[in-house]
């Protein structure tokens, strides 16, 4: 996939973005071949696997000029740089407890210009800062990761959705929901985009 094929699931984005999004797959395998943070396999499907996949939270929710976003277990920086990337006028820490993929995440932002990204080396218990959304990919079991965050929720929303927790998840978790059922809403990837690889993945929403 070249990134001109995100563009067709985003038209508005303006010619600064189409250039940094053209430019991640670059950025990465530069420094990969330093720091491994994605492996070679997943290069090959870089803007698929991490890329489009990161931006399945922008066919939910436009953030607001403002919103402050945490999200925790970033790796190289997914979802948090492709987001940064879509919403420049929100603010992203992205925050992990491996010092070399905060490196890696701490360089992308540098080379991009994304003066809207600030890197956070430490672990997801240690965070007490409050923000709208947390964000995440899959890094736990989602009930596990709901408990660890939700203290970082801050009370006040200002976006279209309630403040809360936004999860890109795959596979069957129904049995993982316990007793949030009342506050989770979950969609299909495979509504928003039609590559194969999103047919099992899902965007898991629970509200403060």
């Amino acid at each position: 996939m070249m990134p001109g094929a995100i563009f067709g699931y985003f038209p508005s984005l303006d010619q600064s973005q189409r250039e940094k999004l053209a430019a991640l797959k670059s950025i990465y395998e530069d420094w990969n071949s330093r720091i491994n943070v994605i492996s070679r396999k997943d290069m090959d499907d870089f803007y698929i696997h991490h890329v489009l996949h990161s931006l399945a939270i922008a066919k939910i929710i436009s953030f607001l000029p403002g919103t402050r976003i945490l999200d925790v277990g970033t790796g190289g920086g997914f979802p948090g740089i492709p987001l940064a990337i879509m919403f420049p006028e929100t603010d992203f820490m992205l925050l992990d407890s491996i010092g070399k993929k905060i490196k890696v995440v701490m360089a992308v932002a540098g080379e991009l210009g994304l003066r809207n990204v600030f890197p956070l080396h430490k672990r997801a218990e240690e965070e007490n800062g409050k923000y709208d959304f947390v964000v995440s990919r899959a890094v736990t079991e989602f009930t596990a990761f709901v408990k660890l965050t939700s203290k970082n929720l801050s009370a006040e929303s200002r976006n279209s959705m309630d403040n809360g927790i936004i999860y890109l998840k795959g596979g069957d978790f129904e049995s993982e929901l316990d007793s949030l059922k009342s506050r989770v809403r979950i969609w299909n990837i495979s509504d928003f985009f039609a590559e194969p690889f999103f047919e099992t993945k899902k965007v898991v929403y629970c509200k403060k």
